[in-house]
């Protein structure tokens, strides 16, 4: 009998190599208790949380926790059925009613994971004979969709508005075309030039589909995310999202504007043919929703916490992913798998939890410690986050640069 899983013995050599190496398991980490968006008992330690995306700190807010705890007293623990039979409760269209408002759109649907919000949504917009483009550093949920779409598939480099030029120009003009872009890239923290890029889509006959999970709550004036910081909203055909970054549940989205948006519901299969959320969590999540719209000194102080980190790092002498701080994610940029691993497990013993980050999450050949901030992170704990830092580099004996 041939062993199906020895594809991965490599992984498993590796993996098992690290935990050898006496260095604690950076994907199999315990929370033992979570204090608060910012705090947690990890291993029985006092640990700073620096790798939650919970930009907005709205997991604990008393308003947010209260609307939870009604809808499971209401309407039970789960739907036990798909949107489309029995598990459509009054708690779901509420939510939805709370994009369609937060974000100014007329159509919204809600997904029970942000990987099958992207996931369904690619699949379904784009079928055999159509076209999507894509940005090379894509999340993996967008490259599941476009394998599960039997579209023909085309990749771009990362950012780069002449190289997408280039291959729409190469397509048939009448060809369909979906261009699928994010707003913020989560492993290297930078945002992508979107004027630029849906300019270039639409003088092409493409439509446009953009991924706003990390940019939802604070980028722009309405905190939409990147595409109205930016100004390109009117050109946007689609915004994806999730709950599980600044909304602080779980779920994900598609809020759009487009007069047939509705059929999706039919036809979108990981919509269809998937459990509804439970309604506690989209409870909360509307609740979550309708507060982010006047989160003005949320997003201020995210912003602050988020310079200060990035600047304390980058004056340590640590390399940085971003010359300047684009998003409420700061990636650390590691020489080797073997250092990042060792700087992880000592910042954990240290009382910082942040993410490792590795091929083939990360580009080929790039690791990294990625840090998300949170708007309730306070001063204090950024310059404990920094001395914790400093600190694991020199255990560690990781070289740092001089600053600039």
């Amino acid at each position: 009998m041939t062993d199906l899983l020895s594809k991965f013995d490599p992984l498993i050599a590796e993996h098992a190599g690290l935990l050898s190496a006496g260095i604690r398991d950076p994907f199999g980490i315990v929370m033992d208790k979570v204090l608060s968006p910012t705090e947690a008992i990890i291993k029985g330690q006092h640990t700073i949380l620096l790798g939650t995306y919970n930009y907005m700190g709205m997991t604990f807010d008393p308003d947010v926790v209260a609307a939870g705890q009604a809808a499971i007293r209401d309407y039970g623990a789960g739907t036990t059925g798909s949107r489309v039979l029995n598990g459509t409760y009054q708690t779901h269209k509420e939510c939805e009613e709370a994009l369609k408002d937060f974000y100014g759109m007329s159509h919204a649907m809600v997904f029970s994971t942000g990987y099958q919000a992207n996931l369904g949504m690619v699949s379904t917009l784009a079928g055999k004979g159509d076209f999507i483009i894509l940005d090379a550093d894509s999340h993996a949920s967008i490259y599941d969709g476009c394998k599960m779409s039997n579209a023909d598939i085309v990749r771009f480099r990362h950012n780069d508005a002449a190289d997408l030029e280039k291959r729409l120009k190469r397509l048939p003009p009448e060809a369909g075309k979906l261009v699928v872009l994010e707003g913020v890239y989560s492993m290297l923290g930078d945002i992508a030039p979107l004027p630029e890029l849906v300019a270039i889509a639409k003088a092409h006959g493409a439509m446009l589909l953009v991924d706003e999970a990390h940019g939802m709550g604070f980028f722009g004036p309405n905190g939409r995310g990147v595409y109205e910081e930016q100004g390109v909203a009117d050109d946007v055909d689609f915004v994806v999202g999730t709950f599980s970054k600044s909304v602080g549940t779980v779920g994900g989205f598609c809020v759009s504007n487009h007069p047939k948006f509705e059929i999706l519901r039919l036809v979108c299969r990981p919509y269809t043919f998937t459990a509804s959320l439970p309604p506690a969590v989209v409870a909360s999540a509307a609740t979550s929703i309708r507060k982010l719209m006047t989160a003005h000194d949320k997003r201020a102080r995210l912003w602050e916490a988020t310079r200060r980190l990035h600047g304390g790092l980058k004056a340590r002498g640590f390399k940085l992913a971003t010359e300047t701080p684009e998003s409420a994610i700061v990636s650390v940029l590691m020489p080797d798998q073997e250092t990042t691993a060792l700087m992880w497990s000592t910042l954990i013993e240290l009382g910082v939890y942040v993410n490792m980050s590795r091929p083939p999450a990360t580009p080929a050949g790039v690791f990294l410690l990625r840090c998300s901030i949170c708007a309730l992170h306070s001063d204090a704990q950024i310059d404990t986050v920094l001395g914790k830092f400093e600190q694991a580099a020199q255990m560690a004996n990781l070289a740092l640069h001089e600053p600039a």
